[in-house]
């Protein structure tokens, strides 16, 4: 079965089985998405009023903190999942893909990193006014 056979034409070009994981891992991020705004908005309805000074001292807690940090974490992760499907759908010059798919792994980990610089700092008190 050679090149010159139908069969030896089309060998290698099937299902590289990595479709199955991104999808899975897209709907976990989602669903890690939703439940995380959940309780943030919940939360943030049930503060006494929505001044500054309360906000601020309510994502200081460990417990929002914690839960804010991993929704900017899994936002820009799942972003970054959808983008690269468009990405490869789109994109067919294997070196522009290659440079597209770099520079949104570089802002996705660049987002993410500043979001959790931001929550950390407010954590520890660094942004109060």
């Amino acid at each position: 079965m050679g090149n010159g056979t139908s069969l030896g034409r089309v060998r290698g070009l099937g299902s590289a089985h990595e479709g199955a994981h991104h999808w899975m891992v897209q709907r976990f991020t989602a669903i890690g998405n939703l439940v995380s705004v959940l309780f943030l908005v919940g939360s943030i309805l049930m503060l006494p009023d929505l001044s500054y000074a309360t906000a601020t001292g309510f994502f200081s807690e460990p417990v929002p903190a914690t839960v804010l940090a991993l929704l900017v974490v899994s936002t820009f992760w799942h972003a970054r999942l959808g983008l690269q499907v468009l990405v490869e759908d789109y994109v067919h010059d294997a070196g522009t893909k290659f440079g597209v798919i770099a520079l949104l792994n570089l802002a996705a980990i660049a987002g993410a990193a500043f979001g959790v610089f931001c929550i950390v700092r407010l954590a520890l008190g660094g942004g109060a006014a």
